[in-house]
């Protein structure tokens, strides 16, 4: 009887740990939001946020009310307000007119890696492309430190700023005017 009782109490240990189970996953969806409301903050784009759309249907109501089936896993608010994050977003921002001038001229663009790069230095003199190379090189070291402050901020460990970078990449492109020069994901330039 008594074993008959330890393996009932084995089972049910074991049905009740394996319905509880925790989601380890790099929150890209998250990302992704931070990294475009960091891309707006430097380049100067307020206000454009679009209203939340209506409910669809009942269910939908319901689960804005916590009924219903939702996901199992926890949300993960990123955290963009280091101080760390704040300066150099803060630098990125006071140095965008001028990269601005630049992406004009079509002489620089967006690269597939999260940086900016210059694309052709024809279109500048020796002053100005001295100037630009300048800019680059601090542009691209702080978009850099941006991404592992990321990382460490939300304790995504330091193989995340592959993935980081990524989702970066993809937002500053998407977020170019048009007449600026974005490299493609196959590395071709294009203008947008």
């Amino acid at each position: 009887m008594r074993a008959i009782c330890k393996v009932c109490g084995c089972l049910v240990v074991l049905f009740i740990a394996a319905c509880v189970t925790v989601n380890v996953y790099f929150p890209a969806a998250e990302v992704q939001k931070a990294a475009d409301k960091i891309v707006d903050d430097v380049r100067k784009k307020t206000g454009d946020t679009p209203a939340a759309p209506a409910p669809s249907s009942g269910a939908e109501i319901w689960k804005r009310f916590g009924f219903g089936l939702q996901p199992a896993y926890a949300q993960m608010n990123i955290d963009i307000s280091t101080p760390a994050i704040r300066g150099l977003k803060d630098a990125m921002k006071n140095r965008f007119p001028q990269l601005k001038t630049l992406y004009d001229q079509g002489a620089v663009g967006e690269n597939n890696n999260g940086l900016i790069e210059l694309r052709d230095a024809a279109a500048l003199n020796l002053a100005q492309r001295s100037q630009a190379n300048r800019l680059i090189d601090q542009e691209n070291s702080d978009r850099n430190a941006l991404y592992g402050e990321i990382a460490q901020a939300n304790k995504l460990g330091p193989e995340s700023v592959a993935q980081i970078r990524k989702i970066f990449a993809n937002s500053w492109r998407e977020k170019s005017q048009a007449g600026w020069w974005v490299q493609n994901d196959r590395g071709g330039w294009e203008k947008k």
